[in-house]
């Protein structure tokens, strides 16, 4: 029923394609092409966000009408 099967033929390219994906860290090679994406995505995205949470910080009031709130402050 359940349980490991002896007739069990594993893909021998999906066994490839496990191996190398746990070797991947051997043959990963700094190319500009990497060191851009990382420095995009480390530094550059990061940056920019938090630049424009500081600079718009406080200057929306996101709360929604409540329960006894007029209508003329919105």
């Amino acid at each position: 029923m359940a349980g490991p099967s002896k007739s069990l033929i594993l893909d021998p390219a999906f066994q490839k394609y496990y191996e190398l994906n746990a070797n991947r860290y051997k043959y990963f090679r700094w190319t500009p092409r990497h060191a851009w994406l990382s420095i995009l995505y480390m530094g550059i995205i990061p940056g920019v966000l938090t630049y424009v949470a500081y600079k718009t910080e406080g200057k929306f009031e996101l709360r929604g009408k409540r329960k006894g709130d007029t209508v003329s402050e919105w």
